[in-house]
């Protein structure tokens, strides 16, 4: 007789992390499926900066700020911010809109079932994100740089890159705690929704945050999407390279890491509450 061996601590992360290419897969198939959509997301994008450019020729170019000595025209100020905000809102959507259609679908509580670990699910739901993002936000500056004029410093693209990259946990944590939301609620995303707006509002994605209100302004200086993006408009607009770029990885991943915490966490337990009452498969 066979004794089974049970694999180690190593051994279940492993088989954990070979799951990936699997939702990576799904998620690929998934959105090329859906063509229209794929590519209306990027002309809503585009038609985003293409109404902000109309906008930029009502804004005094001596109230725009400067990056690296050389003050920016308001159209290049707010492509950086759109990039910004834009990921936010396919980061925020992309879990909830993965735990949503599987409850839709009656689909969630046997996949919980199977042996994969929650976090495998969550980290998994954002596996495409990972590649798709930073190749989206590389095509986008490349766009409204031909055909826009928008003065693109190429040096600060792969230091822009590393702080997207340290800010993709911070934004995968909200979606897990508006994901516990749905398990809960069914319809959870509201209150995130908001408190993402908030955020976006108190990070100078759209205007310049010396314009807000002194309270905002103090709530900006330690906004993540702040601190994210005057890097990121350092390095692509003004040219700095890799000045401050290491300062905001040293501050972003230390918030990302406290927020995918109280995610977890709070998905976790909803996860066992819902399991409790019986009601996981309903919606």
């Amino acid at each position: 007789m066979k004794t089974r061996v049970l694999p180690g601590r190593s051994g279940a992360l492993t088989e954990e992390l070979g799951k990936m290419p699997a939702f990576f897969r799904r998620d690929l198939l998934s959105s090329w499926s859906y063509r229209m959509a794929f590519f209306g997301e990027w002309l809503s994008l585009f038609l985003q900066v293409l109404v902000f450019g109309f906008v930029s020729r009502l804004i005094k170019p001596e109230t725009m700020p400067s990056y690296g000595g050389e003050r920016v025209d308001y159209l290049a100020f707010v492509a950086v911010g759109l990039a910004i905000t834009s990921f936010m809102q396919l980061g925020l959507g992309r879990v909830v809109s993965a735990i949503r259609q599987e409850q839709l679908m009656g689909t969630l509580e046997a996949l919980l079932m199977t042996p994969t670990a929650p976090s495998t699910i969550q980290l998994g739901s954002v596996a495409w994100d990972l590649a798709y993002v930073p190749l989206r936000t590389v095509v986008f500056f490349g766009l409204v740089s031909g055909l826009l004029g928008v003065h693109i410093a190429w040096s600060g693209l792969l230091p822009s890159l590393v702080v997207l990259l340290a800010f993709i946990p911070f934004i995968w944590g909200l979606g897990v705690i508006s994901a516990a939301g749905v398990v809960t609620f069914r319809r959870g995303t509201t209150i995130v929704g908001i408190g993402g707006i908030l955020l976006t509002l108190a990070s100078g994605a759209y205007f310049p945050v010396n314009v807000l209100p002194q309270w905002l302004q103090l709530v900006a200086r330690y906004n993540p999407i702040s601190i994210c993006l005057d890097t990121m408009r350092s390095a692509l607009l003004g040219g700095t390279g890799w000045e401050g770029v290491w300062t905001t990885v040293g501050f972003t991943l230390p918030a990302a890491a406290v927020v995918l915490v109280i995610g977890t966490t709070s998905f976790n337990i909803a996860l066992a509450r819902e399991r409790r009452r019986g009601s996981l498969g309903l919606y």
